[in-house]
């Protein structure tokens, strides 16, 4: 981030309409039905993304230098994951409240700094791996009445599966957002933005054969407003590091469960499990903060050598 673009209140004012945007998304998808197979709904998601990404580039003068890249290979693994883990996400969206799968997919930032550690080599110390414990208890009191349903049969089985599968998307979104570090080392962001949607709407299409739903209008139309906010929900996030440190916007992704309980009253072991997931993220986010500034402070002291 620049310092001439450096505006902490338009990141926050950016990143919560991402949040909002997002959450209309998954409220579509959610109103659109339960019998529509996952990957279509995925190749909706993804493909109608594309036309606001596309005319922002566009704007931007961006759209060219946009589709150049030096790592296809990177892009492919990235989106490959990246529509696994979409399409666990939407799978447990439609057989779950949307607070509880909002809730759950908390558990991706918290697996990411595992991850990073395992995979990256990032110095991971004591506090933020007893936060990340922290975190997936609370997540464990969240999916735990859903887990239990698996020794009963009928609908209790479905809302099982879909407590797992979100638990499934956010342990490959936090490999995902491992593959983007890698990625962000030598391309340019609206270059994995761009083949992302890209490379998700061809995976997602392979499902055709599988069989696609007939979609009614509303269907067709709530899943296409699905795929124009996500396209919409990923400029306003990317534009928000723009203009403010990720540490000072992190905690407005908490936002999204208060727009989430709107729509479905909560449990009180959702919310006591919600109350321990957020408040481990935000303990990790002050975390990254401070060990931010300790190592700008110990760049300034350094005494120049020659």
């Amino acid at each position: 981030m620049d310092a001439d673009d450096a505006s902490p209140m338009k990141g926050i004012v950016l990143k919560v309409l991402s949040v909002v945007v997002f959450v209309c998304m998954s409220t579509c998808i959610k109103a659109a039905g339960d019998d529509i197979p996952t990957g279509q709904i995925t190749f909706y998601r993804s493909a109608f993304a594309m036309v606001p990404i596309l005319g922002f580039l566009a704007c931007r003068g961006a759209l060219r230098d946009a589709f150049r890249t030096t790592d296809i290979t990177g892009h492919l693994v990235r989106g490959f994951v990246g529509i696994l883990a979409m399409s666990c996400g939407f799978y447990g969206l439609v057989h779950l409240p949307l607070p509880e799968a909002i809730a759950i997919g908390y558990a991706m930032p918290l697996l990411a700094v595992a991850f990073a550690a395992i995979f990256l080599g990032e110095i991971v110390r004591l506090y933020r791996w007893s936060a990340v414990f922290v975190g997936l208890a609370g997540v464990f009191i969240i999916t735990w009445p859903r887990l239990t349903l698996f020794n009963e049969g009928g609908f209790g089985s479905a809302e099982a599966m879909g407590a797992v599968a979100v638990l499934l998307s956010a342990a490959l979104g936090a490999t995902a957002m491992v593959l983007v570090r890698k990625l962000v080392q030598k391309e340019r962001t609206h270059t994995i933005v761009l083949y992302f949607s890209l490379s998700a709407a061809v995976f997602s299409l392979a499902t055709l054969p599988f069989g696609w739903s007939e979609l009614s209008w509303q269907a067709f139309v709530l899943l296409t407003i699905a795929g124009f906010c996500g396209g919409v929900g990923q400029i306003l996030l990317t534009e928000s590091y723009r203009h403010a440190d990720m540490s000072t916007i992190a905690p407005f992704e908490y936002t999204s469960i208060v727009l989430g309980i709107v729509s479905d009253v909560p449990t009180a072991t959702m919310l006591a499990g919600t109350a321990i997931v957020v408040g481990a993220g935000i303990f990790i986010i002050y975390r990254e903060h401070r060990l931010g500034l300790e190592r700008k402070g110990a760049r300034k002291h350094v005494t120049p050598q020659g």
